[in-house]
């Protein structure tokens, strides 16, 4: 993998610019270490048609977006909702307890 960038792992979220020139922000789905390969469930696009799909990108296209600590509630009822349409049961189950926790402490 390229040596001047974070290593990249399963569920880190990327951002990168497609083949076609298409802005994209998404999370690594699965990835070959060999092809030097990811594959990114693209979440936000300049290109709508691609957000919610799973797109194949080289590792060379993508950096690493660093995860922000504290997350308002807006960005994760949008996470929530990414959950629910990929069906990444584990992860909503987080997200919730962590919106219910941010709730509470507001009240």
């Amino acid at each position: 993998m390229n040596s001047n960038k974070t290593i990249l792992k399963t569920s880190d979220w990327v951002k990168g610019v497609s083949r076609h020139g298409e802005l994209i922000i998404g999370f690594i789905d699965s990835m070959s270490i060999i092809q030097e390969a990811v594959n990114v469930v693209v979440a936000e696009s300049d290109n709508e048609e691609l957000i919610g799909k799973t797109i194949p990108m080289s590792v060379n296209q993508v950096e690493s977006i660093p995860e922000a600590v504290n997350k308002d509630a807006g960005q994760l009822e949008f996470l929530i909702d990414l959950a629910l349409s990929t069906g990444d049961k584990e992860w909503f189950n987080e997200l919730s307890a962590e919106l219910n926790t941010k709730k509470q402490t507001v009240n």
